[in-house]
């Protein structure tokens, strides 16, 4: 699960750019996500006072994260749930296989959860003879491709209207093979179909949570397909898998965060469904679980308290730093080579697996700092990946020569004169030379560069001299 993952970066990356395919699914992503955002929230005039409100009850939370994690835990046993502590992957998935078994289920329905992946629920349960069975669409589709999730909020944002219709007619193979499939309805229509007959027969529902309410001790998901309510009522047993750092204290608070969740995420004023779920059903109650069980996850978060990084515990998967990252958007999910992806990912998945295990991410970006200009939890996450950098750096973890690079830079940088004089030199022989053309296709010391762009030739006079200028 962590052995392959973001070390292969640069390959991966190289690979997603040559990807037609994947291009082409990529290049929708600014109308679906990027535009629909801002016109939503362009019509909420309190949407940055949301912000920071959003902020501050995250901030509380985790500040206090022990006492609101056991006052939910009370709460959810009050209501007739257990919760099961896991401190690391193989704790949750022993907890989650001894559930399954305490029914002796064959198959689990799961709805969309990042901790599900994170934990490799699914492999677990199909090398233990149980069978799971996704049921959000996009992990519908991806997982008949045997493929990993691309994104936060839309796992199969990575393919083709063409892909998927090829994947069904390979994988649906009862099916007429002249059924027409070109339009997502009829894609929609034969998954809906399918996963119907395996909502009925499964023992076992798991879905995720984007809150833990520790007034009420109830989850929270939110979706737009109304699998996550199929998956929680109908098996006998909910499991409810999810990390720590979910909670919030009360159900207002979950309600200020669900106000700029959906807008920042799709674009929608709220999802089409939020549920709420708290313990089994009682006996008045027409359907729900005979069993709930909340499997609450660590895996590396509490290390992250108190530290330059604990900003990040306030991500609620909405996807906006990954929509709009000039890198992500270049070269998808799948690049970054474990769950986490974009400029969440280049700082989550050091905090939980190592820097040794993902020294390329936290470089994967501009900084042009768009990502946290539209979080909506006001995560600084560009200063959050110079620290990792700094750590990688320290660590020697970078290539020597990029190191070196580095150090004969802060050379100069300690020596402004020095520095003056050299650049000053270099920019008047590169204006020089680049004068005819006016670029560099090439340069000596700057391949990485110059591999994908062209270099301008210095014209004019220099930063330094303008601001020298402007001074006097």
């Amino acid at each position: 699960m962590e052995g392959s993952t973001s070390l292969a970066f640069r390959q991966q990356a190289s690979l997603a750019l040559d990807d037609a395919n994947l291009q082409k699914a990529l290049s929708g992503m600014e109308e679906t996500f990027v535009v629909h955002r801002a016109k939503t929230v362009a019509r909420l005039p309190e949407f940055e006072a949301l912000r920071d409100a959003a902020k501050a009850v995250k901030d509380h939370a985790l500040a206090n994260l022990d006492f609101y994690l056991e006052r939910f835990a009370d709460k959810v046993e009050a209501a007739g749930g257990k919760v099961h502590w896991c401190a690391d992957a193989d704790a949750a998935r022993a907890a989650i296989l001894a559930i399954c078994r305490s029914v002796q289920a064959r198959t689990v329905t799961k709805g969309k959860t990042m901790i599900g992946e994170e934990i490799a629920i699914n492999e677990h349960l199909a090398a233990n003879g149980i069978e799971p069975v996704e049921t959000d669409l996009g992990e519908y589709i991806i997982q008949l491709r045997h493929e990993t999730p691309s994104h936060l909020i839309a796992p199969a944002i990575h393919l083709t209207v063409e892909q998927v219709s090829d994947t069904f007619r390979k994988a649906h193979t009862d099916l007429d093979p002249k059924r027409p499939l070109s339009e997502p309805a009829d894609m929609l229509a034969e998954a809906r179909a399918k996963l119907r007959q395996r909502f009925i027969a499964a023992d076992v529902g798991i879905t995720g949570a984007n809150f833990l309410i520790a007034e009420t001790g109830s989850t929270v998901i939110v979706t737009n397909e109304g699998n996550g309510d199929l998956t929680q009522t109908l098996p006998r047993i909910h499991i409810v898998l999810a990390s720590i750092e979910k909670i919030v204290p009360t159900v207002n608070d979950a309600s200020t965060i669900l106000r700029v969740l959906a807008r920042s995420a799709t674009g929608q004023e709220m999802s089409v469904y939020t549920t709420f779920s708290t313990g089994p059903k009682r006996p008045e109650d027409l359907d729900g679980p005979e069993e709930f069980h909340v499997v609450l996850l660590d895996n590396g978060r509490s290390a992250m308290l108190g530290t330059e990084f604990e900003a990040m515990l306030r991500c609620i998967r909405c996807g906006a730093c990954l929509d709009h990252c000039p890198v992500y958007l270049k070269v998808g999910g799948h690049a970054y080579g474990w769950v986490y992806s974009g400029p969440m990912g280049a700082v989550l998945t050091p905090g939980l697996i190592g820097i040794e295990k993902s020294t390329p991410l936290p470089g994967a970006s501009t900084f042009c700092g768009r990502c946290e200009s539209v979080c909506p939890m006001r995560i600084p996450l560009p200063n959050m990946m110079r620290h990792w950098r700094e750590r990688e750096f320290e660590r020697h973890l970078s290539p020597a020569n990029y190191r070196a690079g580095i150090a004969l830079w802060g050379f100069f940088a300690r020596r402004p004169r020095l520095y003056r004089l050299t650049s000053g030199i270099a920019a008047r022989l590169l204006g020089r030379f680049g004068r005819r053309r006016g670029f560099f296709r090439s340069l000596p010391l700057a391949g990485g560069w110059t591999k994908g762009r062209d270099m301008p030739a210095p014209e004019g006079t220099s930063f330094h001299q303008l601001w020298a200028a402007r001074r006097r």
